[in-house]
């Protein structure tokens, strides 16, 4: 399978970063299998950005978490992942919150609206997807292919 991740750089080698803040999946190297996506991932903090495509080879030995849609569960997760809480998986996969999802989460965290409010406000909303690898093992299953610029 081929994925993406978009850059402001070639990543030939990808690493697994912590930073200021995590992200819906903790802390990892995340990619899409959106090239659309990426590309916004690309040229949203950068006028030139880069995607970088890899193939993916799926390893059954590791620990995958998988979300096929937004549920409860996916949202408990999110919540827990921002909130800091590091997990055990080596790759996790669904949906990503777009710019109004993940207003609608981070007002759900601060308790300003309820889990039943939060459903009605995201309900007509189509999120993107997102794979994320969390361990050096998990990033094994990708082999960088190639790059591409991007010119916003």
């Amino acid at each position: 399978m081929e994925i993406y991740h978009g850059s402001r750089e070639i990543v030939e080698f990808p690493e697994i970063r912590k930073t200021r803040y995590t992200k819906d999946f903790s802390w990892g190297f995340y990619c899409t299998k959106s090239y659309e996506q990426a590309c916004r991932w690309a040229e949203r903090r950068h006028e030139n950005g880069i995607i970088n495509v890899y193939s993916y080879t799926e390893n059954k030995v590791l620990n995958v978490l998988a979300f096929e849609k937004m549920t409860d569960e996916w949202l408990d997760f999110v919540a827990e992942c921002r909130a800091g809480k590091v997990h055990n998986y080596d790759i996790v996969e669904g949906p990503m919150a777009d710019d109004t999802i993940w207003n609608f989460v981070n007002d759900y965290l601060d308790g300003n609206i309820s889990r039943e409010v939060f459903w009605d406000y995201a309900r007509f909303k189509h999120p993107t997807h997102q794979i994320s690898f969390h361990t050096l093992r998990a990033l094994e299953c990708l082999k960088f292919e190639r790059s591409e610029a991007v010119y916003g």
